[in-house]
Order: C-alpha cells, then structure tokens, then sequence
C-alpha cells in the first residue's frame, strides 16, 4: 500500500506565498508518475564507472544531470586502508564525492566517517599546495616558494656528500602512518642507509613484543566473523587499528550469537554495548587474564591437542624440572603451580573486576575453543611499564584454547598480510643506527624514536639530513617542547624536510616543507591483516587516472594534482637518481627500470611489476580483458585467499628440508644451523618463527637477554599501579590514549566535517573522585604532571571507574602568530615563551574562529574549543624491554589555580631529561649471547647485513 502526503494548510498557504517551494507542483504536473532515468543501485556497475550520470539534488527543481567518472582508490585516514570510490566531475576536472568500494575484500563498500570527509582534505583552503623553503631563522615562519627540482638538487647533493664521505648514519627518515608496503625498503638499501625511524614505539610495540616473544609475529590477525567468543582488551572498534572492518565482523559474529567482553577503565562506545564490560585499574589486565587461565587450567578447558603439539614445553619442563621425566600430565601439574596465586579472588583485588564475573568470562572463553578471537592493540599493552605482558597474557588464551590460526581464532598477522615482490633487491645495509636502536634497548620493538631529542642532547650522534614524513612528534609524541629545542639547533638537524599533506606543529621548524597528497592523490600498496583472509589494495591518485583515461598523458603525479602536491613514491624515485646521476655510487642501478634497461623506472612500471607477480592476480585481470595493473586501476584491490588458517601446519619449502636434519626430542629441523621447521606428528610443518619454531610458553630469549623473572607469561605492575597513588593528595593515574572514531591523530585538523563533530577534549573524572575534591562538571582544572602541567575542564561521569582518569589526545591543535594559516577547524592560536632555561609556557590567544574563505562553510563555524595540548605535559617512559612509551601518567589533580586559563601549558625540559634518566637506568643492556645487539630470530625493520648485529662489527 503506498502513502500520499497530504499537504497541512499551513503547508498549502506557504506554497502559494513562496515562503517555500511549491513541494506538490509534479502532483499536478501531465507528466507526474513518468519514472525517472534508471534504477536505483547501491553503487554503479564497474562496467559504468568510465560514465555515470548522476541528478545533481542541490540544482532542484532543475534536472542537472552530472557526468562523473568513478575511480577507485584507498583511504588513508587509519591503518585500515577501507576502500574508496572517488566520483570525478568530467567537466570541472573536481572530486564531488567519495564512498565506498565494495570491490575492497576487507571494507566492503562501507566506510566510517573519516573516508568520505577525505574530500575536506582535498578541498582545505590552507592546505600546502607548493614546495615551501624557510626564510631566516628556522621557526621564524617565514617561508617562500621554491620548484621541485630545485629541492631534489638540494637535498640530493647533501645527501650524497653524506654517503661518499662515510656519513650514512647521518641521514634519517621518520615516519608516521606509513601507508604503503615494501617501497622504503628497498630505497634505503639502495642508499645503504640504517634510516628507518617509525612512530611504533608510541603506538604498538608493547602489543607487539608480547605478540612476538609467543610466536615470532608480532600482531594478531583475529577471525572475528565466526568466533562464538570475542574478547578485546581497549575500545577497539573505535580505538584500535581497523576500526571498520573489525567492527562490521564482529557485528556478524554477534548476530550469530557470539558474545562479546571488554577490558577497559573508561565505558567506550565498544564497552557500552558489549556483554561483559570489565573495567580494570589500568595495568592489571594481566592479573585477569591470569586468573582466567587459571580456571581454564584448573577446570580442564584446555585444548590438549594443541598444547601437546605446538607449544615449547618440553623445553620449559627441561628447564625448570630437570631430572625428571618430561610428560604433558606433568606440564599441566606445572602450569598450575605457576598460576597457583593468580585466582579470581586475587584478580579482583587486584583490578576491580568481580571474581564472579572473571570465572563466567573465562567459562565461556573454555566452551569457545577454537572459536575464541581476541584484539589488543594500544590501550593498557601503549600505557604501562610491562604492557607487553598484557598481549602475551591475551595470546595465552589464545594457546590454551588452541584458538590460533583457527575459524573464528586470532591468527598471526603475517598469515593475512601480503607481501609484494619489488624490483630491485639490493643488499642489506652494512650501517647499525645506533640513534634509532641503541644498545640499551636490545629487545625494543622496534626504534625508539620518542627517545631522539634526549640522544642528540646527550651528544650520542647527528642528523645531517632529516625526513619527517606523515609525522608531527611536536604535537603527537611526548615531550614535545623537548622536540622543538631539537628541531631549532641546526647543530643537531642539519637539513629538516617535512613531507605532510598539511601544516604541523613539527613542519613549523622544517627547512623544507613539502606537500604531499591525501589518499585520492598518491599511489601506494596496501594489505592489512582485517580478517581471516589476505588480499592487496591500491591507493592511486584519481585525477591523474582521469587524466589518463580521457588521453592526457601526465608525467609526474603533481601535475595532475592541485598545486603541486606531489606523492612520496615519485619523490624518492627522483631524490635517488639524483643522489648518484652517473651510477658511481652504486645507487642508480636500483632505481632503474625493469622494462626499459638503464631508463629510470616510471610508477607505473613499478606498481606494473608488483602486480605482475601478485599470486592469481594476472589470471584474474585475463578474464576481464586486462592487464593486472589495468585490473587495479579498475577494481581498487583483489583478494588472493579468502579463508586463510593453519598456516604453521603448512610444509616448508622443498629446498628448505633438503639437507636439513631433525632433533629427536624436540623435533626442530634445521639447516646449516638455522631452524627451518619443525616435525609434528610424523610430518614436516613450517611452524612459527621463534628458535623452536612453536608457540613459546617458555622463553629462553628472555633468559638469555638478562630477564630471566619474565620467562613465563605473567604480572607486572605498572608504574601507575594503585599502589603508588595517594588519592587524599590528588593523585590519579590519567589514561591519555583513548581516540575519539571519528578524528585522525594529526590529519583530521583539516577535515571540517570531522572537527564539527569533535572539537574538545575534557578530563574524564569518576563522579566519586569529583566530590572528594570538590570538583563539579566543566570546572577548569589543573592536571599536574612529572614535568610540567595543563588546564582544561572536568567532564564527571559514571563512565569512568574511580581512581582513572582520561583525556583524549586527539585534540589540542595550535598555530602561533608567526605561522601560516591552517587546520583552522581545529586549531587555536597561541603564545609560546620560555620563562628560564628549559622552562616553556604556551597560553592561548584566540580560539577557533568564524572566518571568510572560498569555502562558505568556514563562515560557519560554530565552535571555538579547540582542546587542549596535553602529550606536550608528558615525560618520556620507555619500557626497558619493549621499547615502549608507557604512555599511562600518575598525575596530581587539582582546581585551576588563579590567572590559569584554559589550555594553558607548561612544561620544565630539564625535568624532562632528568626522567630520561631514571628510565634509561632500568634498563639491561646488550652485549647479549655472542656480542649481539639484538637476538637474529627477532625481527626489525629493512633488516640490515648479519654483520651488524654483532657489537665487535666494524661497521
């Protein structure tokens, strides 16, 4: 039965005046009724997307048909790398529009709210458009315009004094969000450069070392769609990688009946509507996780199947209970010795959790099996000193239950992750940074490049050349006002060059600042590990491919971009050729083009190779009529596996056992002294990357590298532990890590729609707490930290557990006077001044502002809060196993002092080095067995030659 409105006669009469349009005029039209053009689609058919018309609804009531060209390509707001769709106007040459792929394997068409607002991004009236050179002193904010070529002539003639005078530590490259895979590899063997620097160790590495020090890999990969029991340690869905594909499966799985449980202080968006909300003072997630092996343990839940077969402990019982036989009965009577203290009850008083409710968890987890999928990611494993132990106590679930590499198990990521055949292969580096991976830190994973402005204080080295790219430590890492002595001493960073989409805090200090484009204007690789599956997708820069496709050759992508927004592939194809012009050095060979012998190689010929050697892809692209990079130009990204499990079951490679012999008790195979698989039941398996190629329950590693207390899986009590704390006096423990879904670290400060929707970020406060100091909602507050202080508001709520306190990092964006206009959704301007040696002081002088541009919408801005700059008030505390920035803050809570204003900041930097200090001395440094600086099994980025990891190198 269809429904006709019928007009109210307010309605009717405001028709007839014009006071609206006239809503009812096809009504009485002759040709009401006609169908329009066409049907309705989900999404247009790819064999239309070289020719879409589309009714443009804002020309109503004219019919203005628009013709669009669809260009697929992938977001680059998260990790996640969600397909998008980005609709080219043929006429105006402009994106109109961007949606989902739903030839993505992982995203499927759908997006969050940071893909469609790409095109904020694309359409930001202060974005860099041209390559920028400081003017007078760095910082100053004095800049001009400068060409392309100029730039590579400059820094590639620095660079290759570096190389040719033995300086190759000297240059370094520090990334954010990467966004594509294997590209700087091969780049920097290419240059023989140890210049791998990443934002890891203020992101991941705690997750990852305990991840790694299990199995080798170093993040899990879970099958959420067909668990029937998932369990998240943090706001995963909106705070974790993957946001988006995760939380599509998950809501499958539950649909299904699944249920789900969530380890987090504060009740997120996940924990809210999750079956079990777990609100554990951080850092005791461990103690839980304990307390539910235990039962798992002790009530016979375990899978014996797989502990039996895939899991070291023959080697642990060999260790700890020599002299007797080695039987599985026995390691279990020992597995509950170990665990004896770790019961319920104890977990919580440890956590606040009930012991009632830990058993129930741990119950189902046991009734799972197989079907267990767990993700932890930041959270409690990026905030407390040991996080580490919060992974590694989650993937013990995982093994006990036999839940690894299973339908509806946690895989390791590697197994879902594609790898792509470059081409060119040069040698690895003969250079060990010891910047990026001093000898303190032997286990780091991976750099400790929060550390940087400490080493070059201390004199440990210098930077000659210095690339941020996609990076912004100002504002993103702690300590940031120790950043900014660093980047203004030319003595200590000869030549700064920021590559950023956008204006930063840390581009404010660049020599150069180089604009490079958003994920419709670049071309890079992509494969995450979102789902049991593995698959490859394509970020290409869509108006250099409309250009294409309507017969306009384009040279360089910045051609066909606006301005001159280059991407990073072409530049450092161009950077190296330039290094070594005439191939003296050695370098230009690899850059040199795989079609065409000794003509540099284009981008297409790049993507072109890779895509050639991708498994299935070029059959596929056959069937359609095309080539494999015109396959991928077309769909966006190709799925090679769909169900990818037990993979460690799978044989090692013919030429691999050839030769190779096999230990009678443990079954490790090895080869010319390397372990290339292990024997399982009669049958050759690959198994996992670790010495005994099992899972390691026992670690001889640890033993071996001066940890021997943490061989096993357990406790350890962080730095924010409640003990510590006096609450009589003030003192919380602030988690300043939770994400707010829809903002993007640095790069959401451009993207109107996205600062509409969040734009503060107060001081979450436990109702409780609140009263005892007297604190009502929105009172100015001023939060004490080790080194310095901030000023913002108390947001007092029931969803927080007593004793916690939380601060989103997202926000708190700022420009001063002197810097060029931007990100003015989302930053304030401020003064900064320096009230004595090391002491900063950074007070707000306008807030977020209406103001005329081409875009009518900044007109229309709302808002003025812009946040508050809080990871700046923060000392660096790395973890001295992991590497990790322990990013969990013992603060002293009090009301704003008088004079405090909102936002203010202050900061003591010699303060800041002192904590260094105190860091720095827990930790054991290398040598370790042999003289290595880090154990060969565990991995590193762009591994450099063997040599290097041995301390008597020369080299």
């Amino acid at each position: 039965m269809s429904y006709k409105h019928k007009p109210t006669v307010i309605e009717s009469l405001a028709e007839k005046l014009g006071v609206i349009a006239d809503l009812h005029a096809d009504e009485k039209s002759p040709v009401a009724g006609l169908p329009s053009e066409g049907v309705a689609v989900a999404c247009p058919p790819p064999e239309k997307w070289d020719s879409w018309v589309e009714y443009d609804s804002k020309s109503w009531p004219e019919r203005k048909a628009n013709e669009y060209m669809l260009i697929p390509t992938a977001c680059f707001n998260c990790e996640a790398g969600c397909g998008l769709l980005a609709y080219v106007d043929k006429k105006t040459m402009k994106i109109r529009k961007l949606v989902g792929n739903p030839y993505h394997p992982a995203s499927r068409g759908r997006n969050c709210a940071k893909g469609p607002a790409t095109l904020n991004q694309v359409e930001d009236q202060d974005r860099v458009l041209y390559p920028m050179k400081r003017v007078g002193e760095r910082g100053a904010g004095n800049w001009q315009r400068v060409s392309w070529d100029s730039v590579l002539d400059d820094i590639s003639g620095r660079m290759r004094k570096a190389i040719m005078e033995g300086r190759n530590n000297e240059i370094s490259y520090h990334v954010g969000r990467p966004g594509h895979d294997g590209f700087m590899e091969w780049v920097f063997k290419a240059w023989n450069v140890d210049g791998h620097n990443s934002h890891t160790n203020v992101c991941s590495s705690g997750a990852r070392f305990g991840y790694a020090i299990w199995e080798g890999f170093d993040r899990p990969s879970p099958d959420h769609a067909n668990a029937r029991f998932i369990l998240l340690v943090s706001a995963h869905l909106e705070s974790g990688h993957y946001f988006n594909p995760h939380s599509q499966r998950i809501i499958e799985a539950r649909m299904k009946g699944a249920k789900l449980a969530v380890l987090d202080p504060r009740l997120s968006n996940t924990a809210s509507m999750s079956d079990y909300w777990l609100p554990t003072y951080p850092g005791t997630e461990p103690a839980v996780m304990l307390a539910m092996a235990k039962v798992i343990i002790d009530e016979g839940l375990y899978n014996r199947d797989y502990l039996e077969n895939w899991v070291n402990w023959k080697e642990y019982l060999a260790n700890e209970y020599s002299g007797k036989e080695a039987t599985f009965e026995q390691f279990i009577e020992a597995l509950s010795k170990e665990y004896q203290e770790y019961t319920p009850e104890y977990a919580e008083k440890e956590s606040g959790v009930p012991a009632a409710t830990i058993i129930d968890v741990a119950r189902q987890i046991g009734a799972a099996g197989t079907q267990f999928s767990t993700h932890v990611w930041r959270s409690a494993s990026s905030g407390n000193l040991g996080g580490w132990a919060v992974s590694r106590t989650l993937h013990f679930l995982n093994v006990l239950t036999g839940s690894v590499g299973t339908p509806g198990g946690t895989s390791p990521s590697a197994w879902n992750k594609f790898k792509p055949a470059v081409h060119a292969h040069p040698k690895p580096q003969t250079h060990w940074n010891e910047l990026h991976l001093p000898n303190e830190y032997p286990l780091a994973h991976f750099e400790m490049s929060f550390l940087l402005p400490h080493f070059l204080k201390e004199g440990r080295g210098k930077l000659d050349v210095y690339f941020t790219r996609v990076f912004n430590p100002v504002w993103t890492y702690p300590d940031g006002f120790s950043w900014i002595e660093a980047l203004e001493d030319e003595s200590k960073i000869g030549l700064h060059a920021a590559l950023t989409p956008t204006w930063s805090e840390t581009a404010y200090f660049a020599d150069y600042v180089l604009p490079m484009g958003h994920s419709p204007e670049r071309h890079d690789i992509i494969s995450y590990e979102t789902h049991a599956g593995k698959w490859i997708a394509f970020r290409q820069p869509v108006l250099r491919v409309a250009r294409e496709k309507m017969g306009q050759p384009v040279t360089h992508t910045w051609e066909a971009n606006p301005g001159e927004v280059w991407e990073e592939d072409e530049f450092w194809i161009e950077l190296t050729w330039r290094i070594d012009p005439d191939g003296s050095l050695g370098i230009r060979q690899y850059c040199e083009s795989p079609y065409r012998p000794g003509e540099k190689i284009t981008i297409s010929e790049y993507y072109r190779y890779i895509f050639e050697r991708t498994p299935g892809l070029p059959e596929a692209a056959e069937k359609e009529g095309l080539s494999a990079l015109e396959y991928m130009q077309k769909f966006g990204a190709f799925e090679l596996e769909s169900k990818v499990y037990d993979v460690n079951s799978r044989p090692p490679a013919s030429s691999d056992l050839e030769g190779s012999s096999v230990d009678a008790h443990s079954g490790l195979i090895t080869k010319d002294g390397k372990a290339v698989g292990v024997e399982v039941k009669g049958r050759a398996c690959g198994g996992f990357p670790t010495p005994s190629r099992k899972q390691e329950y026992y670690s001889q590693t640890m033993v071996d590298w001066k940890w021997p207390e943490y061989r096993l899986p357990g406790y350890i009590k962080s730095h924010i532990h409640e003990e510590t704390m006096d609450h009589k006096k003030g003192e919380f423990v602030l988690m300043p890590t939770f994400r707010l879904p829809v903002l993007i670290h640095s790069r959401s400060g451009n993207a109107k729609w996205l600062a509409e929707i969040a734009h503060r970020n107060p001081v979450w406060i436990n109702v409780d707490d609140a009263a005892s100091l007297g604190i009502e909602n929105g009172a100015l507050i001023r939060v004490n930290t080790d080194i310095g202080f901030f000023v913002n508001h108390a947001l007092v709520t029931e969803g927080i557990r007593p004793g916690v306190l939380a601060c989103s990092h997202h926000v708190g964006r700022w420009r001063r006077d002197q810097d060029a206009s931007c990100n003015r959704w989302a930053a304030n301007t401020v003064g900064i001044t320096k009230e004595g040696k090391g002491k900063w002081k950074m007070r707000t002088k306008e807030t977020i502002q209406a103001h005329k541009s081409d875009d009518p919408d900044t007109a229309r801005i709302f808002w003025s809060d812009g946040g508050v700059h809080q990871n700046i008030t923060f000392p660096v505390h790395p973890d001295p196993i992991s590497g990790m920035h322990c990013w969990h803050q013992k603060v002293r809570l009090e009301l704003a002092h008088e004079g405090d204003g909102y936002g203010d900041v202050f900061v003591d930097t010699d303060r800041s080095h002192a904590v260094y200090k105190e860091w720095l001395a827990m930790t054991r440094p290398a040598p370790g067995p042999g003289g290595l600086r880090r154990p060969l099994w565990l991995n590193r980025p762009f591994r450099p030659d063997e040599k290097t990891f041995y301390l008597n190198n020369e080299e």
